[in-house]
């Protein structure tokens, strides 16, 4: 006979409380669009969890001349609302617009997309990692503010006792965008995932997404693109170049196999490229 389990679950009504919380072993609790469905995969449901919703600006947008500041447990669909229209955030709304489906992302939040490491395919990772956004967290000691890269090298580790709280976005991104590739067997995941941004000095960064385990950066592919003259490379020339620096080692996984991710890639960089907005020509 199988025994029940007494679970606990607790709305945390300040930072410190979530923070001694999560000491105790309690799990944080986002939108739970991908908790809820641990069973599915095969793990156990936490025996306790604490939800963050609550928290005096977690779920609140500030937009401001020089940043935009997102809390973790904003909606994808209220981050697609909110920046929806705002030259330079194009990928990020993207990105949020088009992840999972309609129902998964009113209630799945932004945090809960960064802040699951077994997620490879999360849509907002590379598009934040593009952005070059800064990571706000909580510990017992401090707060802790990280570049995206940085925070998804050490986010397990952090995690343990850290809660993400806030995304900064600067307002010095020129241009951006996002191109994924569903299958129709994967379900809503991605396969593959390009994000693009380019700010107003020309600098290019671009992310990818769901290929590898965790999503990184093209550098080879951004140092090639860099020196060329054109604000931004053509469709057809990034592609290009795409195939000539490709890096990766895909990930096989029952949707696709590791070298169908690779090879997809310069398409995506090719349509990312293309629905990037008009900018004026460097010199």
């Amino acid at each position: 006979m199988s025994q029940s389990v007494e679970r606990q679950f607790a709305v945390a009504d300040s930072i410190d409380a979530a923070l001694s919380a999560r000491r105790s072993g309690a799990a944080v609790l986002a939108g739970g669009t991908w908790m809820m469905r641990d069973p599915r995969r095969g793990h156990d449901l936490p025996d306790a969890v604490v939800v963050l919703s609550g928290l005096s600006g977690m779920t609140d947008i500030a937009i401001d001349p020089d940043e935009v500041v997102v809390g973790a447990s904003v909606t994808h669909e209220a981050l697609a609302d909110a920046l929806r229209g705002s030259a330079g955030f194009e990928g990020v709304v993207v990105a949020a617009e088009g992840a999972a489906n309609p129902a998964i992302r009113r209630v799945a939040t932004v945090g809960g997309n960064l802040c699951t490491p077994d997620f490879s395919a999360a849509d907002l990772v590379p598009a934040f990692l593009a952005y070059g956004a800064m990571v706000e967290l909580a510990t017992p000691e401090r707060t802790l503010i990280l570049n995206m890269a940085e925070f998804l090298k050490q986010r397990r580790e952090l995690l343990r006792t850290a809660i993400l709280t806030r995304i900064h976005l600067r307002r010095d991104v020129a241009a951006s965008a996002h191109a994924r590739l569903p299958l129709r067997k994967a379900g809503d995941y991605p396969v593959a995932i390009v994000s693009v941004a380019v700010d107003g000095e020309g600098a290019i960064r671009i992310a990818v997404g769901s290929v590898e385990e965790q999503a990184r950066r093209w550098t080879s592919l951004e140092n090639a693109l860099t020196r060329l003259p054109g604000l931004p490379a053509s469709p057809e020339r990034a592609a290009e170049l795409a195939r000539e620096h490709m890096d990766f080692s895909g990930r096989d996984g029952v949707e696709a196999e590791g070298w169908y991710r690779c090879q997809v890639l310069p398409a995506l960089v090719r349509r990312a490229f293309a629905c990037l907005p008009k900018l004026e020509t460097r010199a």
